[in-house]
């Protein structure tokens, strides 16, 4: 089968730093799909694994996080697909990616693709959407359906791939969401994700939010970088308060007041761990997606997948590795067709 793999971990502007190569087809486990690739797409995840460092591996390690797809076998334990129901998936770090012609997951990992996107769009949502709503709904103690009414959330980051998800979801759920972006362009995704105000992360949040009405929030899902924001954060939320947290921080934070004062809950999200840990509800990662297809397909939810290159080679990855790295990208790119 096709691949795109590596070997050295390189700048993405080094040709070797992602390659085509020819790797043999997997055969399922008794808890996998075996799952014929039709569409990817890229996450910070991506890029922070392939990141340089002196490691060289022995074979090629396969990228890729997230994938829509095709059942064309399954293994002998699993119930609720067989070949050719349409998939959609973020998959396990621990094992090879889904920058393949095929792939191996667990099918407690995965739902079924949503009827009314292609496969291109349905690859755009699987880790996003399990990281937003495993960090609001499951991590915060926030329901689903009625959790954020009579409250208001402030997301950081709010035109990337999460924040865009998370908006949605935060919105249907009955928060005040407040985003934030800093040009015209992501500001306006921000608004047709259903922000009600979105406010400018170059400058200082307080008196923006407080111009607003807000001089504190109920909640906060920082989505960028946590060190940058820790102190604001503190000072933003309101006693009791909740801040929702993706990237490690590159230091030791400061956990003393506010948050302390504040009884402020600190809620961290790693969507990969249940599958890492093969903890015992690793299946709900399989139930978020079904749900969130069927948010999709009630138009309730919709898109977020901006742009989709197509093929998916080596050349094409390298582009989105690029993109995502520098900081400008709306939404979800996807990749499309081997």
């Amino acid at each position: 089968m096709k691949a795109v793999a590596l070997t050295r971990y390189l700048p993405i502007d080094d040709p070797q730093s992602l390659l085509d190569v020819e790797l043999p087809t997997p055969a399922p486990g008794a808890h996998d799909l075996l799952v014929r690739v039709e569409a990817v797409s890229v996450n910070p995840v991506d890029t922070k694994v392939r990141s340089p460092k002196p490691q060289v591996e022995a074979r090629p390690k396969v990228l890729g996080y997230d994938a829509a797809g095709v059942v064309e076998a399954v293994g002998a334990s699993v119930e609720g697909f067989r070949p050719g129901d349409r998939v959609y998936y973020a998959g396990d770090v621990t094992r090879p990616g889904s920058n393949a012609q095929y792939q191996l997951v667990d099918a407690r990992l995965v739902g079924h693709a949503p009827r009314s996107l292609d496969l291109a769009e349905a690859a755009a949502l699987p880790l996003t959407a399990i990281t937003a709503w495993e960090l609001l709904f499951q991590r915060m103690p926030f329901d689903s359906e009625h959790g954020g009414e009579d409250k208001s959330l402030l997301v950081i980051g709010g035109a990337g791939g999460v924040g865009s998800i998370a908006i949605q979801l935060a919105r249907r759920a009955g928060f005040t969401v407040i985003a934030t972006a800093s040009r015209n362009e992501t500001t306006e995704w921000c608004r047709t994700m259903g922000a009600l105000h979105v406010v400018d992360h170059r400058h200082a949040l307080a008196p923006q939010l407080e111009a607003l009405g807000f001089g504190q929030v109920d909640a906060v899902l920082n989505l960028a970088n946590t060190d940058h924001y820790w102190e604001v954060i503190g000072q933003l939320l309101a006693p009791q308060g909740h801040v929702g947290l993706v990237v490690e921080p590159a230091g030791a934070l400061r956990i003393g007041d506010p948050y302390k004062a504040k009884c402020i809950g600190i809620h961290w999200e790693f969507m990969f761990a249940r599958a890492r840990f093969n903890t015992p509800d690793m299946a709900e990662q399989g139930r978020i997606l079904e749900r969130v297809a069927s948010l999709i397909d009630a138009g309730e939810l919709r898109g977020t997948r901006t742009e989709t290159l197509v093929p998916i080679n080596a050349a094409n990855l390298r582009e989105a590795h690029r993109r995502l790295e520098s900081g400008s990208t709306i939404g979800k790119l996807a990749l499309a067709g081997w």
